[in-house]
């Protein structure tokens, strides 16, 4: 592989009518290429771009090209669009890869498919009414609720409900000589004021 970069004149296609000043100037590019590395000229579309850039009258002076000889083919382009086809060229590398990977993996998804359906397949009707009496026991199983065991209880905690009954029946009678007792000082003191009151009537 040989690489040169030329800078070609194209001042001959000026010369030439102005509405064919960039045919000229292509075939002019072919013509010096030829000569000078001596193979079959291709010409990139970067190229053609930049001759055809302000249109088929106004072609440039000049152009810098960059040439590549492989097996007698010469192939022209600018040297800014190397650039981009290095970047196409990593584009494409990786596209394979992802596709070559994805190719990887449908296989193995349809073996493990094929092999799910092989399990289906190989399940006969009995298989399947077990499963589905096995189903049903475990949700009986756990919807039954376990029958709640009665805690016997202990002399301590009997002694306790005994204590707090007596005190409970001792606080009700305190509470009901109370209430006697007010009742009695509430009637002594009404029959004190009837009798007062009888004693100032006598009075006047």
């Amino acid at each position: 592989m040989e690489e040169r970069i030329y800078t070609i004149p194209l001042n001959k296609a000026k010369t030439v009518p102005r509405t064919k000043r960039a045919k000229r100037a292509i075939k002019e590019i072919k013509e010096f290429l030829e000569r000078h590395m001596k193979g079959e000229v291709k010409i990139d579309s970067s190229v053609n771009e930049l001759v055809w850039e302000r249109g088929i009258r106004k072609i440039p002076s000049k152009v810098r090209i960059k040439a590549v000889k492989m097996e007698d083919v010469i192939w022209a382009y600018t040297p800014e669009a190397e650039i981009k086809i290095a970047e196409e060229k990593k584009k494409k590398r990786k596209e394979k890869k992802v596709a070559e990977e994805e190719e990887v993996k449908k296989p193995e998804e349809g073996a493990i498919a094929e092999e799910e359906r092989e399990e289906e397949i190989e399940r006969t009707p009995e298989d399947e009414i077990k499963e589905t009496e096995e189903e049903i026991e475990e949700v009986t199983e756990e919807e039954i609720p376990e029958e709640e065991i009665p805690e016997q209880e202990t002399e301590e905690e009997v002694k306790e409900t005994e204590e707090v009954a007596e005190e409970e029946e001792i606080a009700e009678k305190e509470e009901e000589e109370t209430e006697e007792k007010t009742k009695e000082e509430i009637e002594e003191k009404a029959e004190g004021n009837v009798k007062e009151e009888k004693e100032e009537k006598k009075e006047k």
